[in-house]
């Protein structure tokens, strides 16, 4: 976390929404002149569209702790929100995703672009219990200079957020109506690993790359693993 707020400490105000913490976290981020806010976390997209009212200027950065901002990206983010058109509420921007310490080109996980830099009073998470996006009525620019995401560093990290997050998707494929069926756990896993693997060429990245096929893979298993068990036991909620 520490690599993400010296990245971005040129920032007018650094807001860090904190679900009460009991470690060290909220130390480091007085560090850096955070302004901590705290709020009861239910999931990603509620928390977000509460913190963002929360800011105090109109150009919001929204970004995660295991993500850095280049000083070629700061550059280009502070030129767009100088020189934005009123009908650009928001931008995206392509996203660098390093596995295990190396940057991935293939298998469909770059440019993987990412909406983060918005109009406070005009953007908004699409409420989702996992994974959700952000959206504006307006027009979205697109910028050139990458965000660093290093987002599996380890894989004991990912795998238990591979337990966390597929517990959310299947939570959130309940609540959408979405009904088990035996395809989707039999032949849809492998055919998204295989798509990724050959077609989208994730084989050019090496093992790292064949890993992260096949996480794509397993995790989907897991979802589909998890809906089966809502319908099943009858629960309205996945149990953590």
């Amino acid at each position: 976390m520490r690599e993400t707020l010296e990245s971005i400490s040129w920032a007018e105000e650094i807001l860090v929404v904190d679900s009460f913490s009991t470690d060290g976290t909220l130390d480091l981020c007085k560090q850096y002149g955070a302004r901590i806010v705290q709020h009861e976390y239910i999931n990603s997209a509620r928390q977000k569209n509460w913190a963002a009212p929360q800011c105090r200027y109109e150009w919001v950065l929204q970004i995660d702790t295991d993500e850095t901002v280049s000083s070629a990206l700061r550059a280009e983010i502070e030129h767009a929100v100088d020189t934005a058109r009123p009908e650009e509420e928001a931008f995206r921007m392509p996203r660098r995703n390093h596995v295990l310490g190396h940057w991935l080109k293939y298998g469909g996980i770059y440019p993987d672009y990412q909406t983060r830099l918005f109009r406070r009073d005009r953007g908004h998470w699409v409420e989702r219990e996992v994974h959700a996006h952000i959206v504006v009525p307006g027009k979205v620019g697109t910028l050139t200079e990458d965000l660093i995401h290093h987002g599996m560093p380890y894989l004991t990290k990912q795998l238990g957020n591979l337990d966390r997050y597929t517990r959310y998707e299947a939570d959130e494929l309940k609540k959408t109506g979405k009904l088990f069926r035996a395809r989707d756990i039999l032949l849809r896993p492998l055919l998204i690993f295989l798509h990724r693997y050959l077609w989208l060429q994730g084989f050019r990245d090496g093992w790292r790359g064949f890993i992260l096929c096949a996480h794509t893979g397993i995790y989907e298993f897991f979802c589909r693993a998890k809906l089966w068990e809502l319908e099943e036991l009858g629960l309205e909620k996945s149990p953590r």
